[in-house]
């Protein structure tokens, strides 16, 4: 079964939302403030985050800005009173991925949940690969900290193999990842990839290799 991080301080509440998501064929641990969040989001791994905003000890903002710095993640579903445009907004800056305003259908809770558990969250702010380590807003990477100077489009490269890792991304992701719907010529994806492997360097212990109808794939040595 998938499992869930459930933050809410309602207890009733979150006693229905974990039978009905039990029905739907999900598992939840859960927390009822933002500091056990935290122990739960450290010890664990989970396909979905549902993370109310009022919560005792720790907001939820505070947990998702939180996670969000140190590299995780899992998507996260705010669960909230507040329904104006303005506190939205500061639900998806602190790293949100959805939104669902108080009092909602939990088969519109299923939905969203079974949209985000599919995939890994595209809010994540620090990405750490072994000793490779980005900070995606502002753009700094480092290995074996230290600081790396990479093109902006070698960077774009380095990032998506981040965020996939370990997995592949195939090569017509990465290159609508750089270049959008205006794809260049073949070779120019390449070239790319021989730019991002010689900015890291020979012996850093970190490579880009290419797989067979796959794509490319970030290799960490030492793992």
């Amino acid at each position: 079964m998938t499992t869930l991080l459930l933050v809410e301080d309602d207890l009733d509440l979150a006693g229905n939302i974990i039978d009905y998501l039990s029905l739907e064929e999900y598992t939840c641990d859960h927390a009822s403030n933002g500091v056990a969040a935290l122990t739960f989001l450290s010890q664990n791994r989970y396909a979905v985050v549902i993370l109310d905003i009022n919560l005792p000890r720790l907001d939820g903002l505070s947990v998702c800005e939180r996670i969000r710095a140190e590299g995780n993640d899992t998507p996260v579903i705010m669960l909230t009173a507040r329904d104006r445009l303005d506190d939205k907004l500061a639900g998806f800056a602190n790293g949100a991925d959805d939104y669902l305003v108080k009092p909602f259908a939990m088969a519109e809770l299923v939905a969203r949940v079974q949209a985000l558990s599919t995939r890994r969250s595209g809010q994540v702010r620090q990405l750490c690969c072994g000793p490779l380590q980005m900070d995606v807003k502002g753009g700094v990477l480092k290995l074996h900290d230290l600081p790396v100077k990479i093109s902006p489009t070698a960077r774009v490269i380095l990032e998506q193999l981040m965020r996939a890792y370990p997995s592949p991304v195939s090569r017509d992701a990465l290159s609508e990842a750089i270049w959008g719907e205006e794809v260049p010529d073949s070779n120019s994806l390449k070239v790319h990839i021989h730019n991002v492997r010689k900015g890291l360097g020979r012996e850093c212990g970190v490579d880009v290799v290419a797989l067979s109808k796959q794509g490319f794939k970030l290799v960490i040595e030492q793992e």
